[in-house]
């Protein structure tokens, strides 16, 4: 095999031997330099790879035998401490609010504090951009649970609170446990808590973000907002949550409480029994339920242990809520002040699942247990808190049992009740046996041991008390459950306790009191050393048993069992993998697949156990709903695991380790079962019978199960425990020292499985038991007594200690280590003053007593524990940190060689509280002594250490192996020291130390003047140990010599790991240049050695002109042996354009006018890429996380394995088409650009320490807190040079090279280091979210500088009310390296009154910036230009750059050849020779080549690194008062130019723009179907007096109105009205910018930005009362740039961008002129929203011209109707005047326009009825006449007594016509004058108005 190459080694990844033949067969797919490895490793070890565990941190928590279980290493809680937060709140915009005309405020709620915004006036889409911060110090679990509610208010002010039109809450944790702990322009919905029914109220966009301290929020690149924001895809919601929440219902029911602690004195209630004379239970509870925000209470249950109350409370809230725990609290009602007796969170997530097979939230009905303050009551209970649900409860305080349930709400159905009030009513009670049957459970716990017992409680008898919920209590224990009740009066109950009282019958009759012994006796320590007492329990062991009664729900605990032992298993093999990768072992990918084999059958196996016991009695729903979704998820996990294993390599095992890590958060997230069952152990240690410590252990922890995995991972197992103070005494210092440490056998089980409770203990003992009664052997022991004993020698090899905490205010400590094994303790010897102390000490613990059994104690011996303290010659020593270790042991028949022993030194992580405080190295052996006595115990080699007394050092095989080491120390200077003891620093020298062996650096005369050293380079030998993990730490410290020979300490540093200062002199074989350079790590680009090859081939490497920098990512890095040619080819679109521009097109009219760009051009179009390359960087991320998602749920078989490689290169041609398009875009815009940085630029380039190092200084004490912020107040100044660390003597070719300075050592090369004079340019762009410094949310920010001296104030250019500033400024300062070289930049808030507040500060180190190779003073920008805005800045042209990096890193050229080539050493670089000059002549240069190399340097070979382009970095803002938490941001930058050198140009000018000046022209013509609202007096019409209202900035700094269109009658209405809107614009930010101020009192106009946005109204004009209003329309607009087609198309855009409240619409018809500028006309669509929906109220036509101020001045025009260039007058429809002077023809409209069939009809009808009255009434005459047939002669009479019958019209003429014609006639004419003047009155005012209003 050893002649195959790369490829033959894959394959054989692939084609692997089944894994069951045996482990080591697995052979990795790598190459054939390990097979080496693995042979020496087979042959040493003979142990299979997968199965070795490491000593160090694991070594502790792994167990071998199954006597002991794992001790927990962290000791302080940490959940109740209070910590630093800072919730941000941008509100920038509302859109869709449904309401008519409001004046809308936002409200923002963080829990009790209320913030509010600006009011915008009459708009349903506002726009606010306002920054609120609320800053907090509280713990986490109140922080997480404050709520935090945006509230939008319709007109509130000072008199009225205004209504609510829609809310939204969330809870803290929801946002901080999103990605960057922020939601970032996201649109909340808002929805009416009063009003379920109504849906969607509004939508609100904002930013939030919670900050704990030192978290740091990345602020996406701040995007123009635009305005096609998709709202449905940006909702703020958490992902996973769907966008349509609705409306549930949670029902808590709330049934009955047990084991209520007293609430009262017991004095009290003898006072009360004697007055009253009965006796109560001395409590009065009820039930609090908190949730969302909102509050529920039951009723008050009075006097009573036991309430029920069998009542629910209803929460209604969308669902699925984003509040994630409901807070359940038992109270105690009391006339002074209601107390928490109890409190329970029920976390939402842990009994939902929101997957497909998910289900509601449910619960119980199941009993909960509550956790508190101890139960003896006392008037002050100091751990209230822990009652409250703060901190970890230290007793048992009730249980309750309750139920939840969750119905989602048909909000379209009618019966519902639409408020969201909190309801409170009674339920029916549960059954007895809802929540299972009543078993007899017995826990036993056997001490064994009882040591490091604080002194302080060393004096008192001591004993321990174990309780299981109130059983074993002393105060108030119960013995069974039934006794009381029966007194009681026999309630539904009494079944359940005679069942109780008869299952343990015949234990009980004749003796009552043994049902438990719940306390050890009590007995007085013995001391241990000064610190700690112990127990001399010695061969005796105290026992306690407890019966308890209690529902049997095991299956839960047995589940929860299972799930946890295999994540323990998982993160014990985890923690083995990162050790191993950590510290260099082989194969750790090895390790990592069998951890994944483990996990995969521990999941299988869990889902064969969990299924069983299905139908047991007392299983909720929730119960089956977890199973079924705990197997779904084990499943999953296994079969992934399954795949993952196939697919781990040596070169993936970092990444899948991250995937896998995400397996044992899901496992640990499912192990906690929300349903309780049996309550927690606690143990409590009594002084005199005060409660001093406690330990608080889970019950399933102890659970005895028949099936292995399902036993509790402690039961039946020995407990390393130890003992903690309770409540808020454990916080800090006070926590961190151990109570006591207790050795704890402990077993629970039913009483029936009884029979081999004591099978786990450490054999060789007899029970004793309590002498009672003849025949009562069946009680369990009360003590054991050990006739078997071991005795033991430990050999504790302490080396050293790393990285230890600071415990004296010189910022060292005077460390010793004291260890504790068994009842014995011994201390190493004290160190003074190191922080990295090497004791090389041997300590031996002679005749140590171990119980039991020998072959147990081999596997599992006792754990070690070691303490580190601080000496200090006053008062005890301080502790300063602990770790626990196991002994390798040997018994007395093994013999001692390897490979166990002698045993190997690991690294110990050393923890104080809960975060590490550094490393200990050591190894420790426990030795049997045999029968014959100590003699056949390895010697113990070596005399005691004559210098340091009887020591005896760490023996030969067991200390590491030297090697001969020289360390070469660069000493450059010291920096920003403080004072010592109030005195200055004036002649400080730097020590070295390292393995005992140092050197010192030169004196510095005086700081003041230079603070550089002299000598600059220094070395010293000293031997280290070959393993480099091993490798002691350097510590460096700074002495000022003061007079009179004395040395005060000003600062020290500890270098922890020499191993990135490692130089490896490179390998001889190697053949490649790249992994030379890895090797050199950075000294050899200094040191011209190294190998220096130089191939036949040349590379060239053409680049194109002008392509932008993306396209140069993609250039080939190439290799120096190669012959490669690589051409870059010129981008697609460039032989388009060109080809383009063949036929004469004009695209010219997309490059920007050169005039009209300046260096904002080039920032804004960076940053336009910044945010494309972070979409395409998240595009890409999203895919690959696909990519695995997809690798992995995929079975890995070679058939898949095949297709998948088929299927790649599609995924990689996607990307490839997403890069191109960018660079397309990009590429249209000939822009250049500039890098715009989104940190700061130091951790671009590894904080420019290429060669010179910055090493802080710290002196005092670490601050008791945990954090490691405190870090900062800590330094004292910096010391500034590197080290270089190699094994003597170097090889030849090195030292020989030529130019070899054997002064300067490794440090070839290095500057002089002399005061430099340089001119610093500061540039300052501008400032975003700055933390508001003033009353009203805001602040008044300007920059202040300082280097050295100098300290520039920009006071007078403060800007008023901005938290994002643009300050677009720069200084010039000169300065003098190295005494001026810490530039400050802070902003500060100005103030009328009082001194200006700090609001935050950035510090640079400008010398590391000049000194770097990176060349940090002057950025190299993308195209060289000797004109314009992309002006070269540097005073050094690229050529000569590019000569003087050749010249400094000895490289061969540059050699410019001809064609464009340059070649430097191996390298051909092409490109352009041609430049414009300002008057347009082309001329030749070289500097466009040059400049290409140096864009390329970091491909030259060897010294070539990546340098500085032109940017702008984008630095944090610090306050020292707030250490840790952001409170701003800052983007500027920094160039240096050295004063010896010609000087630079003028600084660049980015000052702000300027907004531009326009004019908006619109010319409003008609309005149609515009809806009429008012009716008339007189004829009931429907009629409008119709004005439009419009305006631009704001209602109210520019509205205007047309006139009045009086008595529209048909919505039509006509204007030819001119509004004007002059206004000022940023076209890059395309915002308008208004200057006013804010109040009455303000000092000074704010300047405000807003979008363009033209809002036009329509509203109908009253006399008498407020106007109506009808409708609007908005539009919002970007303003053009500068070519006037460009301006059509945008006024093209701005109609499809035509905004109705927030709303988009289509138009119905839109006709487009275009005049010489660009001009719209066409109709606009006026909608109003009502409640339900947004209504058409009709169209306005209106044109809309767009002008530059000068255009307008050019062309001008009046407003309304004015000159000049008048609009004619409209010709209206008289309507209003009609009456007057025309009244028949208006008549004639009114009634004929509206009444016509009306009237039509009637007159039918009237002319009906006359012909039929008229028949009737003729009928009889005509009948008399036939009857008495009259002749003619009769005929011929004028008949006057017959005319009225005969012909009725003929007499009525006569009558009217002779008699009254005149009056008649008067009567008429009169009427119609009447009529005349009243209209004429009517339509006079109106007449009038209009005349005098010019309309």
């Amino acid at each position: 095999r050893a002649g195959k190459g790369v490829f033959s080694a894959m394959k054989l990844g692939k084609t692997r031997p089944p894994k069951e033949d045996n482990k080591t067969k697995d052979e990795p797919a790598v190459l054939e330099t390990e097979d080496l490895d693995r042979k020496a490793m087979r042959l040493g070890g003979g142990l299979d790879p997968d199965t070795i565990s490491l000593a160090s941190v694991t070594a502790v928590t792994t167990n071998v035998s199954n006597k002991r279980s794992k001790p927990d290493i962290k000791m302080e809680p940490s959940a109740g401490r209070p910590m630093d937060y800072q919730v941000s709140i941008t509100i920038i915009e509302a859109r869709q609010l449904v309401g008519l005309n409001m004046d809308p405020v936002v409200c923002v709620e963080v829990g009790d504090e209320k913030k509010y915004t600006s009011m915008k006036e009459s708009t349903n889409c506002p726009y606010y951009n306002e920054y609120f911060v609320f800053d907090f110090h509280v713990s986490p679990d109140v922080m997480f649970d404050k709520i935090i509610k945006l509230s939008v208010i319709h007109s509130k002010n000072l008199l009225r609170s205004g209504t609510l039109v829609g809310s939204f809450k969330l809870d803290v944790g929801t946002v901080y446990t999103q990605a960057e702990h922020q939601f970032y322009h996201k649109w909340a919905i808002l929805s009416d808590p009063d009003d379920i029914t109504a849906g969607v109220k509004g939508y609100l966009k904002c930013d939030i973000a919670v900050v704990g301290k030192g978290d740091n929020i990345k602020t996406p690149h701040k995007a123009n907002e635009t305005d096609e924001d998709d709202i449905e895809g940006n909702l703020l919601l958490p992902e996973g949550v769907p966008p349509e929440r609705q409306w549930a219902r949670f029902y808590i029911k709330i049934y009955r409480a047990e084991g209520l602690p007293r609430m009262n004195t017991s004095i009290m209630a003898n006072v009360k029994k004697a007055l009253i004379g009965e006796n109560k239970d001395l409590v009065d509870p009820y039930v609090q339920v908190l949730f969302a925000g909102q509050k529920g209470k039951t009723s008050v249950q009075k006097s009573s242990y036991e309430p029920t109350w069998n009542e629910q409370v209803m929460f209604t809230e969308m669902f699925p809520p984003l509040c994630k725990r409901m807070k359940i609290q038992i109270r105690d009602s009391d006339k002074v002040n209601d107390v928490a007796i109890g409190t329970h969170f029920l976390d939402l997530r842990k009994i939902s699942n929101d997957g497909d097979k998910g289900f509601l939230p449910t619960l119980g009905p199941a009993w909960v247990n509550m956790y508190g303050s101890t139960r003896n009551y006392t008037l002050m209970d100091e751990h209230q808190d822990l009652n409250e649900g703060l901190g970890e409860g230290v007793s048992f305080r009730a249980r309750l049992l309750i139920s939840l349930a969750v119905e989602i709400l048909d909000t379209s159905s009618t019966e519902i009740m639409s408020s969201t009030e909190v309801q409170v009513e009674q339920v029916p009670q549960v059954s007895e046996n809802c929540t299972g049957k009543i078993e007899e459970f017995f826990l036993f716990g056997a001490f064994l041991e009882a040591t490091m017992i604080d002194r302080k409680i060393g004096d008192k008898p001591i004993n321990f008390e174990v309780t299981i919920g109130n059983y074993g209590n002393q105060i108030d224990g119960t013995s069974k459950p039934s006794m009381k009740r029966k007194k009681d009066g026999g309630n539904s109950d009494e079944e359940e306790s005679e069942l109780l009282q008869n299952s343990s019958e015949d234990e009980t009759e004749d003796d009552g009191d043994m049902v438990f012994v719940s306390s050890t006796p009590p007995m007085k320590p013995v001391i241990t050393d000064r610190n700690y007492f112990h127990l001399p329990y010695f061969d005796k062991k105290p026992c306690i048993y407890i019966k308890s009664w209690w529902q049997d729900q095991r299956r839960r605990l047995y589940n929860a069992n299972i799930m946890d032992k295999i994540a323990d298993k998982l993160e014990e093999g985890l923690n083995d993998v990162h050790e191993m990768i950590k510290t260099e072992k082989a194969y750790p990918e090895r390790r990592l697949r069998g951890v994944l084999e483990e996990l995969t059958s521990g999941c299988s196996r869990f889902v064969t156990l969990a299924n069983k016991d299905q139908n047991q009695p007392g299983r909720t729903k929730l119960d089956r709903e977890r199973l079924k979704s705990c197997m779904r998820e084990l499943e999953n996990i296994g079969q992934q695991a399954k795949t993952l294993r196939s697919q781990v390599k040596k070169n993936t095992v970092r990444d899948k380790l991250k995937l896998v890590q995400n397996f044992l958060q899901k496992l640990r997230f499912l192990v906690d079962e929300p349903q309780h069952s049996i309550p927690d152990v606690f143990i409590w240690m009594m002084s005199n019978n005060k409660r001093v410590a406690y330990a608080r252990i889970p019950s399933k922890d102890i659970l005895y199960s028949i099936v292995d995995e399902e036993t509790g991972k402690d039961c039946g197992k020995v407990k390393t425990t130890f003992l903690k103070l309770p409540g808020k005494k454990g916080f800090g210092p006070a926590g961190w020292t151990v109570q006591a440490k207790m050795e704890l056998y402990l077993w629970l089980g039913l009483n029936k499985q009884r029979k081999d409770f004591l099978s786990g203990l450490p054999s060789g003992y007899e029970e004793i038991k309590a002498v009672k009664g003849p025949g009562l052997q069946a009680f369990p022991p009360i003590s054991l007594v050990y006739n078997m004993k071991q005795v033991f020698q430990l050999r504790v090899h302490m080396y050293q200690a790393r990285s230890l905490f600071a415990a004296d205010s010189s910022g060292l400590s005077d460390p010793f280590a004291r260890v504790f094994f068994t009842t014995q303790s011994q201390c190493t010897e004290i160190l003074n003053e190191t922080l990295c102390p090497t004791w090389d000490q041997l300590l031996v613990f002679d005749n140590v007593d171990l119980y039991g059994e020998p072959y147990e104690m081999r596997d599992d011996p006792p754990i070690i524990v070691i303490e580190i303290y601080d000496q200090d010659t006053v008062g005890k020593a301080e502790f300063m940190g602990r770790t626990f270790a196991k002994p390798v042991v040997k018994m007395s028949d093994e013999r001692y060689c390897p490979p166990r022993f002698p045993p190997q030194l690991e690294y110990y992580q050393i923890y104080r509280g809960n975060s590490t405080a550094g490393d200990l190295l050591a190894a420790f052996e426990l030795l049997q002594i045999g029968p014959e006595g100590k003699s056949d115990l390895p010697p113990i080699e070596g005399p005691t250490d004559m210098d340091r007394g009887p020591i005896l050092p760490v023996p030969i095989g067991i200390r590491p192996v030297l090697s001969k080491y020289r360390v070469e120390v660069l000493f450059w200077g010291l920096r920003d020291l403080k004072r010592v003891n109030l005195a200055q620093v004036d002649r400080p020298r730097v020590d070295i130390e390292c393995a005992g062996k140092g050197i010192q650096s030169a004196l510095i005369q005086n700081y003041k003047k230079n603070p550089n050293f002299s000598t600059l380079v220094k070395w010293f030998e000293v031997d280290l140990p070959e393993n480099e993990l091993l490798h002691p730490p350097l510590n460096i410290r700074v002495v000022d010599c003061r007079a009179f020979g004395r040395y005060t300490l000003v600062g020290s540093h500890a270098v922890n790991s020499l191993r990135k200062f490692i130089y490896r002199p490179p390998d001889k074989k190697a053949q490649n240049w790249a992994t030379a350079a890895k090797l050199i790590n950075g000294y050899l680009a200094l040191a011209n050695g190294g190998p220096y090859y130089r191939s036949a081939g040349e590379i060239v490497v053409n680049v194109e002109p002008e392509v932008p920098v993306k396209k140069m990512e993609t250039v080939v890095k190439l290799d120096a042996s190669s012959d490669a040619v690589v051409k870059v080819d010129v981008t697609e679109d460039d032989k388009d354009k060109k080809k383009k521009k063949k036929k004469g097109e004009e695209i010219e009219e997309e490059e920007p006018d050169e005039s009209m760009l300046d260096w904002w051009s080039k920032y804004f179009t960076s940053i336009e890429t910044l945010k494309e390359q972070l979409r395409l960087q998240e595009a890409a991320a999203a895919e690959s996380e696909e990519k695995e998602d997809a690798e992995i749920a995929e079975e890995g078989s070679k058939a898949q394995a095949k297709g998948k490689e088929k299927t790649k290169p599609s995924k990689e041609d996607k990307k490839k088409k997403l890069v191109a398009e960018t660079l397309e875009k990009k590429n249209k815009q000939k822009i250049d650009e500039l890098k715009v940085f989104h940190k700061e630029l130091e951790s671009e380039f590894e904080n420019f320490e290429d060669w010179l190092h910055a090493f802080n200084l710290y002196r005092g004490k670490i601050g008791d807190d945990d954090d490691s912020t405190t870090d900062d107040e800590r330094i004292v100044g910096r010391f500034k040079g590197s080290l270089c660390v190699y094994k003597y003597p170097l090889p030849d070719d090195v030292t020989k090279e030529a130019g070899f300075d054997p002064n300067f050592g490794m440090f070839q090369g290095i500057p002089n280091n002399d005061p430099m004079n340089v001119l610093v340019r500061v540039y300052v762009v501008r400032a975003t979210e700055l933390h508001p410094a003033d009353i009203n949310g805001k602040a008044d920010p300007y920059v202040v500088i300082k280097l050295g001296k100098t300290d520039i104030r920009d006071k007078e250019n403060y800007i008023s009310k901005q938290l994002n500033p643009v300050f677009g400024k720069s200084f010039d300062i000169e300065a003098t390296f190295p005494m001026e070289s810490m530039l400050t930049v802070a902003v500060f808030d100005w103030d009328l009154v009082g001194s200006d507040d700090l609001i935050g500060e950035t510090k640079v180190d400008l010398e590391n910036r000049y000194y770097s190779k990176h060349r940090a003073t002057c950025g190299i920008s993308q195209n060289y230009a000797v004109h314009g805005y992309n002006l070269w800045r540097d005073p050094m042209k690229p050529t000569q750059i590019l000569s003087k990096l050749c010249k400094d890193g000895k490289l061969d050229g540059p050699h410019f050849g001809p064609g464009g080539r340059v070649k430097v050493t191996n390298r051909v670089f092409t490109g352009p020779t041609e430049i414009e000059d300002e008057n347009g002549q082309k001329k030749q240069t070289d500097e466009h080549l040059a400049l290409t190399v140096l864009r390329h340097w970091e491909e030259i070979p060897r010294a070539g690194c990546k340098l500085v382009p032109e940017h702008v970095e984008t630095r944090p803002l610090l306050n020292p008062d707030k250490p840790g938490i952001e409170q701003g941001r800052i983007e500027m930058w920094v160039d240096m130019f050295p004063m010896d050198m010609p000087a630079p140009g003028p600084a660049i000018d980015i000052s702000p723009r300027k907004p531009k000046r326009y004019e908006l022209r619109v010319i409003i013509w008609n309005t149609d179907e515009v809806t009429l609202e008012d009716d008339d007096y007189f004829t009931g019409e429907k009629s409008s007096d119709i004005f439009v209202r419009g305006w631009l900035k704001g209602q109210q700094e520019d509205r205007q109105d047309t006139d009045v269109h009086y008595h529209s009658l048909t919505g039509e209405g006509n204007f030819n009205w001119r509004f004007l809107f002059p206004f000022d614009y940023l076209i890059a930010e395309e915002k308008i910018v208004i200057s006013k101020k804010e109040s009455m009192f303000s000092w000074d106009e704010t300047e405000y930005k807003i979008p363009a946005r033209l809002t036009m109204q329509v509203w109908d004009a009253d006399h008498f009362s407020a106007d109506d209003f009808l409708g609007k329309v908005k539009i919002l607009h970007r303003v053009p740039g500068a070519s006037k087609k460009k301006l059509v198309v945008l006024l093209k855009q701005l109609l499809r961008r035509l905004h109705i409240g927030g709303t988009r619409v289509t138009f119905v018809y839109i006709y487009i002129y275009i005049y010489i500028y660009g001009v719209w006309r066409g109709a606009l669509l006026v909608y109003r929203e009502s409640k339900s929906a947004i209504k058409l109220k009709g169209k306005v036509e209106a044109e809309l011209h767009l002008l530059s101020a000068e255009e307008a001045e050019k062309c001008p025009a009046g407003a309304g109707r004015n000159e000049p260039d008048p609009l004619e007058k409209p010709n209206r429809p008289d309507i209003s005047f009609i009456w007057f002077m025309n009244p028949l023809k208006s008549i004639r409209y009114f009634i004929w326009h509206n009444y016509r069939w009306l009237i039509l009809k009637v007159l039918a009808l009237i002319l009906l009825l006359l012909m039929v009255g008229l028949f009737l009434y003729s009928m009889p005459g005509y009948l008399v006449k036939k009857l008495l047939g009259a002749n003619a002669a009769w005929d011929s009479r004028p008949d006057t007594s017959f005319i009225w019958f005969l012909n009725p019209l003929k007499s009525i003429k006569y009558l009217i016509c002779n008699r009254y014609k005149w009056l008649i006639i008067k009567i008429v004419l009169a009427l119609l004058l009447l009529a005349m003047l009243a209209l004429f009155l009517y339509s006079m005012p109106g007449y009038m108005v209009k005349k005098l209003l010019g309309a």
